[in-house]
């Protein structure tokens, strides 16, 4: 059974950083990214890596936020630096598998605030 666990979100001034991470178990997965869902809106792309390397930004964080993923330990990371009031959201972590299966974390908050 695939599990997904995220952790690391909270509040944080303007400005500040935080990283969260997203610990994978049961399964191996073509990909793995962060999504994020602040209230009323979408849920959006954050970042994506695949799992030959390949890592897609969406345009709202491109040098601010950093994807990386441990493959030895299945573990998912996303460093975040100079943070925003707009990076307020729920974001969540999402694998998916080489057979198109999609699993999803229970979310963490970010809290972006002064």
């Amino acid at each position: 059974q695939v599990q997904l666990v995220e952790s690391g979100g909270g509040l944080v001034q303007p400005g500040g950083s935080l990283r969260l991470s997203c610990a994978a178990s049961g399964s191996i997965f073509s990909a793995m990214g962060w999504y994020r869902q602040a209230p009323e809106k979408q849920r959006e792309l954050v970042a994506v890596v695949t799992r030959t390397g390949r890592i897609t930004y969406a345009d709202s964080v491109k040098g601010r936020f950093t994807i990386s993923r441990d493959i030895t330990k299945n573990t998912l990371y996303l460093q975040m630096n100079s943070l925003e009031p707009e990076d307020t959201a729920v974001y969540y972590c999402n694998a998916l598998s080489v057979t198109g299966s999609a699993w999803w974390g229970q979310g963490t908050q970010v809290t972006v605030s002064s």
